[in-house]
């Protein structure tokens, strides 16, 4: 999974509400990466992610 980077847009000096907005947006998308990320690695929905829980799966059937 590659990491994506945005930084926030540096703060102006004077109240600039186009600004405000965009930084708003910024924030909001990342938090919407996060959560979607989460939900893909809790139900291993990417392939490698289910490939390697049906590997771990099955060396564990053969533990017991």
């Amino acid at each position: 999974m590659a990491i994506r980077k945005t930084p926030l847009p540096v703060p102006m000096t004077q109240y600039n509400l186009r600004n405000e907005s965009l930084t708003r947006k910024t924030i909001e998308d990342a938090i919407n990466r996060v959560e979607v990320d989460t939900v893909v690695a809790k139900t291993q929905g990417d392939k490698v992610g289910s490939l390697a829980m049906r590997r771990f799966q099955f060396l564990l059937m053969g533990a017991s």
